[in-house]
């Protein structure tokens, strides 16, 4: 089974993810769309690929014209979504499924940026996928925007204080997270090094030092990461579709 994933910029991998699917035997593949700022994206055939993975990044959804290949990777996106791939999206990612399926994103009232709690909806609480969560994770959030309208027949899972969407599903097989599980010590250094100048005083915008300064709450994220994953992974040999 193989994991294809899209990467906006070279510091912001799948992080956790890449364990997972070393631990169970997962092929991985990637598009670094950094390496295209023209377009002409080279993007995989929907055979060569079972689950789609998009990273976040410091880009909006909107900005075409500053990110030619954007056009092609949401229909790149739409098009995985047709042929009945999982994907998930995180963050950015999470942003370009709620656009590709008709949502709306928009900049939130306020940037996120730290370690702060999500409540889970009744919806996500029901499901095997997330019944293992407590009913407020603590995950790490980074975003200024968010998907503020969701997509028509999008379930919603998760909201905070400071951002409405937090998460929504999509015929159980989509999945958008705003916020982050996969974030390891060094994705989550390698975002401060390189956006660390969106560190400003805000309500929901904590430092540096508080972001890594909580190594218990990294191990507890990618614990959750694991096992949403592989609920997913049983889930789809249990529907046999893949």
């Amino acid at each position: 089974m193989r994991i294809h994933y899209l990467q906006h910029v070279p510091f912001e991998n799948p992080g956790y993810i890449l364990t997972w699917a070393k631990n169970h035997g997962w092929g991985m593949t990637n598009t670094l769309l950094y390496e295209y700022p023209s377009g002409n994206v080279p993007f995989p055939l929907a055979r060569n690929y079972d689950w789609l993975v998009i990273m976040g990044g410091p880009m909006n959804i909107y900005e075409d014209a500053e990110y030619p290949w954007l056009v092609e990777e949401k229909e790149f996106i739409k098009h995985a979504i047709d042929k009945g791939k999982v994907v998930i999206g995180l963050c950015l990612g999470a942003q370009l499924l709620a656009g590709v399926l008709g949502g709306t994103v928009t900049q939130n009232p306020q940037k996120e940026i730290g370690w702060f709690p999500v409540t889970l909806s009744p919806e996500a609480r029901s499901l095997p996928l997330f019944s293992f969560l407590p009913e407020k994770p603590l995950v790490f959030q980074w975003h200024g925007d968010t998907f503020s309208t969701l997509p028509a027949e999008a379930v919603l899972l998760a909201s905070s204080e400071a951002c409405k969407n937090q998460a929504f599903m999509y015929r159980d097989r989509v999945f958008a997270f705003q916020f982050h599980l996969e974030n390891t010590f060094e994705v989550i250094s390698a975002l401060i090094e390189n956006s660390g100048n969106e560190l400003v005083d805000g309500p929901w915008i904590q430092s540096a030092k508080e972001m890594l300064g909580h190594a218990e709450y990294i191990t507890q994220d990618n614990s959750w990461m694991d096992e949403f994953l592989t609920q997913l992974e049983n889930q789809g040999k249990n529907n046999c579709t893949y």
